[in-house]
């Protein structure tokens, strides 16, 4: 198996990217009716469908316990964490400036690459996500009105992230990324019902709370409507979640992940089409930046690779 497919990479990171971000925003857009737990519940629920028929003509048993079923299972627990805090800051902040924080993932990912993976992170790549990172701050605006409570759960949601993409790196090389994104979804139907039960049991009630509302609000049967679109929040789910695994399986974790870089566009276009959330001039050239910093570093790699 090649392990620096970067073309391979890029291809699989950007459909990635085009499915995470639809379904960000439908769970965006359900977060005003639906509880948190609910909609991360059905995500996983209506992904299992598409992961079983495709597993079936993969010849593939998505339930017998792989090897590494154990580092599997951390890494969708930490996700599954990630993916929560991000729901519910997607729930309250804009989607773009939510990703332009999350944004600080590719910064994590360098920093930690080189610990866990035995990485070497070059000079450049350094600077471009130190460059991207810049531009989440133009985003972002700590002090500014941009940042709130929701503002640090989606951060935390980006080192999660990191976490559970530089454990994706790992996995990946000893099991088929279907059978690990299927585990991750299920983690996330379990866990995100386990939340809903004890909110309940507990009568939990956050609706004082900005950050935590959408998290406590009582559950709701979904008509024939929002089931179909859950359904499609689904298959979005199934696909995004193995592109991502075969995208860091393709090439180095510090190479993908300020790839990811390019789920601004589609989140400024969503925020704009779906919300009328219109960015400002300073989440605008916050995303040119991050995106310029990410198109900077293939540029630098493709020449290192040429030179080399």
């Amino acid at each position: 198996m090649n392990l620096n497919n970067k073309p391979r990479a890029i291809a699989y990171i950007l459909a990635a990217i085009a499915f995470a971000t639809s379904q960000d925003a439908i769970v965006k857009a359900l977060s005003g009716g639906f509880p948190t737990w609910e909609t991360v519940a059905f995500r996983g629920v209506t992904a299992l469908p598409p992961f079983l028929i495709w597993g079936y003509f993969a010849g593939l048993n998505l339930f017998q316990l792989p090897a590494a079923w154990r580092l599997i299972l951390l890494r969708s627990v930490i996700l599954f964490s990630a993916y929560m805090t991000f729901a519910l800051a997607i729930a309250t902040l804009p989607l773009a400036n939510a990703v332009a924080i999350y944004f600080t993932m590719p910064f994590f990912v360098g920093g930690l690459a080189g610990w866990t993976l035995g990485e070497k992170v070059p000079l450049y790549r350094w600077l471009a996500i130190a460059l991207g990172f810049g531009g989440v701050l133009i985003s972002v605006r700590p002090g500014g009105e941009s940042f709130t409570p929701a503002a640090l759960l989606a951060l935390y949601s980006a080192l999660g992230y990191a976490l559970g993409q530089l454990l994706s790196r790992k996995v990946s090389q000893g099991t088929d990324p279907l059978v690990i994104a299927n585990m991750q979804s299920v983690l996330y139907f379990a866990g995100s019902l386990l939340i809903g039960l004890v909110i309940s049991a507990l009568h939990v009630d956050a609706s004082g709370s900005a950050t935590f509302a959408s998290l406590t609000k009582p559950f709701v049967w979904p008509g024939l409507r929002d089931l179909s679109v859950m359904g499609l929040m689904g298959l979005f789910s199934c696909l995004s979640s193995v592109f991502f695994v075969r995208a860091y399986q393709a090439a180095p974790a510090n190479f993908v992940a300020p790839l990811e870089y390019s789920a601004m566009v589609f989140a400024v276009t969503y925020g704009i089409v779906w919300f009328g959330d219109y960015p400002d001039f300073y989440t605008l050239m916050g995303a040119g930046v991050v995106i310029g910093a990410g198109l900077f570093m293939v540029a630098m790699d493709r020449k290192a690779h040429t030179t080399g």
